[in-house]
C-alpha cells in the first residue's frame, strides 16, 4: 500500500486518479480548496480530504502540517484562464502564475522532509504549450514553465523522481464534455488516433510515470498524436 497526496483531487482528473488508487487500497489524500469538498469528496472514494488552496502558497505548510510520508505525489491542480495580451487580466494572469508555478513548488518544499528515496512526483502541464489557441497567453507560458520546475526539482530531490504529463484534449472531462459536439468531432479528425484522449489515459499515463523507477524528468504528453494534426 502507497501514500498517495493527489492536490487537486476533487473533480476532473485529479478526481478519477484519486479514485482509482483508493480502489487499488492505497492510502489517499486528496485536496481541495473548499472544506467541506475535499471531506465529501474523499469520503465518496474512499480517501481522506483537506483544503489546500495553490493560490494562496504562503498557507500551504500549515494545510500540509498533518501529512506524514508521501510514497506519490500527484500535483493536478489548474485553473482556467482565458486571457490575451491584447486584453490582457493582469488579476487572473497572476492567480494562475501563482497556483501552478509557486504553488506547485510550495507543496514540495513543504513537503520534502516527508519524501523518501523511493518517492515520485507528477506535476501537471498541458499541451497549450506546444500548440497556443487564442486565450491561452498565461496557460501556454504556465504549462511550458512546468518544463522547467520539473528539471529543477529532478536535479534538486534525485533520487526522488519528478516527471510531468501533458494531456492534449481530454474528451470526456468536464471542461471539454460542455464543449459542442462540433469542435470535438473536428478535433478528433486533428488527431491521427481518430479519437481524443479520455481521463483513464490520463490517470493510466500519472501511474506510469509513478511506477516506472527509471523514468524521471519525463514530459510525457497524452494527445493521441495531436501535435500531429
Amino acid at each position: 500500500m502507497s501514500s498517495v497526496l493527489v492536490v487537486g483531487g476533487t473533480s476532473g482528473i485529479g478526481l478519477e486518479f484519486a479514485r482509482a488508487r483508493a480502489g487499488q487500497g492505497d492510502d489517499v489524500v486528496l485536496t481541495s480548496r473548499d472544506t467541506q469538498r475535499a471531506e465529501a469528496v474523499a469520503k465518496e472514494v474512499g480517501a481522506r480530504g483537506l483544503a489546500l488552496d495553490l493560490a494562496r502558497p504562503l498557507e500551504i505548510a500549515a494545510a500540509l502540517a498533518d501529512m506524514g510520508r508521501v510514497d506519490h505525489l500527484v500535483i493536478a491542480g489548474v485553473s482556467r484562464d482565458d486571457n490575451k495580451v491584447t486584453e490582457y487580466d493582469i488579476d487572473a494572469a497572476l492567480r494562475l502564475v501563482t497556483l501552478k508555478l509557486v504553488g506547485y513548488t510550495e507543496v514540495v518544499h513543504t513537503l520534502r522532509g516527508r519524501l523518501h528515496e523511493d518517492s515520485a512526483i507528477v506535476l501537471f502541464g498541458g499541451q497549450a504549450k506546444e500548440r497556443p489557441y487564442p486565450g491561452a497567453t498565461t496557460v501556454a507560458t504556465v504549462n511550458a514553465g512546468v518544463r522547467g520546475l520539473m528539471n529543477s526539482l529532478a536535479v534538486e530531490l534525485a533520487p526522488v523522481r519528478v516527471n510531468a504529463v501533458h494531456p492534449g484534449v481530454v474528451g470526456d472531462s468536464p471542461y471539454w464534455q460542455a464543449k459542442p459536439e462540433k469542435v470535438l468531432a473536428a478535433l478528433r479528425t486533428e488527431t491521427p488516433t481518430g479519437r481524443l484522449a479520455a481521463m483513464a489515459d490520463v490517470v493510466d499515463a500519472v501511474d506510469f510515470l509513478l511506477r516506472n523507477r527509471s523514468v524521471n524528468a519525463v514530459e510525457l504528453p497524452v494527445d493521441g498524436g495531436w501535435l500531429l494534426g
